[in-house]
């Protein structure tokens, strides 16, 4: 018998690896709340009622006993689909759906980390892609001019394409750049993400069929984080060399208030013995979202808050590359220029055009190399004509 899916992924073209990553996705979540409800148990029990710090531990006897069995229960459970759902072919669907990629790639940005970490089926492969194949199986004809772009938070390499647009394709025809696409699970750290990064465009540069004149990166959102996390880990690689230029759309080069806001949460939810536990509910946010929080780009931002949350913004600097021409632009729903502009409803513009108090954590852009596009939102970037135009001006 198939497994029936819920309803609101039934439409979604998922194959038997995606369904035993679900699966087990599933299983772990059910264990979390169990984990959480036990704790919220055992604080109150141990504190009675007092707002205190709660206490660490399980609970004992019988109530631990239930406990404990839920989570057998679940684990055994979870198995027993895995194992049925593995006697299907895992097969690989015969074309790119962009439903089912941008399903998965949402999942990688809010569980990422984790399903990295649990090696499940739906962790995301950093690759390197054309129209969502193997660049190698999909290149046609390779100039010297390359364009890498690199999406943002929870989407994919096909979302570059909106209202029909692309970038990338136009600037291909405009200035003869051939456009290839990060595809990377963007959950996990930005480091991380920015090291692989970095190994796949030295075997890119290496393997690519023609001389690469110029190598240019594209980064929206995100994608301008890992770039640049990318640039400081292959600072020594042979495809550094081939580094031009580097552009980022609604980066948020110093943070972004939504994920601070995640925070306040967390630190409310954690002032009460009773509810303290539910703190690890906001917790599940994916180590990528927390990078954005101020802006992390390399090991050193983050190692010191594996145990404890980042509370203030103590990021090592990271000057902008030598010899590589570097773009910004940030987005305002602003109509016009005002002496406070809000941001593209994610993004404030002065995190995106890398603006900062501290001049050492300051990006320095010049006044040449910086756009504001009026009326547009975080999206908008990705095929306002402006932004094309900009484009075109600096990358000609």
């Amino acid at each position: 018998m198939t497994p029936r899916l819920p309803l609101p992924l039934a439409g979604l073209p998922l194959h038997a690896a995606d369904l035993r990553g679900l699966t087990r996705l599933a299983t772990d979540g059910v264990v979390g709340i169990t984990d959480v409800v036990e704790a919220m148990h055992h604080g109150i029990t141990s504190v009675g009622g007092r707002l205190a710090a709660h206490p660490a531990g399980r609970t004992m006897g019988i109530t631990g006993f239930v406990y404990r069995r839920v989570r057998g229960t679940t684990r055994l459970v979870g198995q027993g689909l895995e194992a049925v759902l593995g006697l299907a072919a895992p097969r690989a669907p015969a074309t790119v759906k962009p439903a089912r990629e941008a399903f998965v790639a949402a999942l990688n940005g809010v569980f990422g980390d984790h399903l990295a970490n649990s090696s499940n089926p739906l962790a995301i492969q950093a690759s390197l892609r054309i129209g969502g194949r193997p660049w190698r199986e999909a290149l046609t004809a390779p100039t010297g001019r390359v364009l890498v772009q690199a999406h943002g938070l929870a989407m994919n390499d096909l979302q570059w394409v909106r209202n029909g647009h692309d970038h990338g394709q136009a600037l291909a025809q405009d200035l003869g750049f051939t456009p290839v696409h990060l595809h990377y699970n963007s959950g996990r750290h930005v480091s991380q993400n920015g090291r692989d990064f970095s190994a796949l465009l030295d075997e890119l540069v290496l393997s690519w069929p023609v001389p690469v004149e110029e190598l240019v990166i594209l980064g929206h959102s995100m994608g301008g984080l890992v770039a640049r996390s990318a640039i400081l880990a292959g600072e020594s690689q042979p495809w550094r060399r081939a580094l031009r230029a580097l552009v980022c759309l609604g980066t948020p080069h110093h943070g972004a208030p939504l994920e601070r806001g995640g925070h306040v949460v967390d630190t409310l939810l954690g002032a009460s013995a009773f509810v303290a536990p539910l703190a690890r509910l906001g917790r599940a946010r994916s180590a990528g979202i927390t990078d954005l929080r101020y802006g992390n780009l390399q090991d050193a931002d983050w190692l010191p808050h594996v145990r404890h949350t980042q509370t203030h913004d103590d990021r090592q600097p990271a000057p902008l590359p030598n010899g590589v021409d570097c773009f910004v632009v940030a987005a305002t729903r602003a109509r016009g220029p005002r002496p406070s502009l809000p941001g593209d409803g994610l993004v404030p513009v002065a995190s995106a055009l890398g603006e900062h108090g501290d001049p050492a954590c300051a990006l320095a852009v010049p006044a040449a190399h910086r756009h504001i596009v009026f009326g547009a939102n975080h999206w908008d970037l990705l095929d306002h004509p402006e932004v094309l135009d900009t484009l075109r001006g600096w990358l000609r």
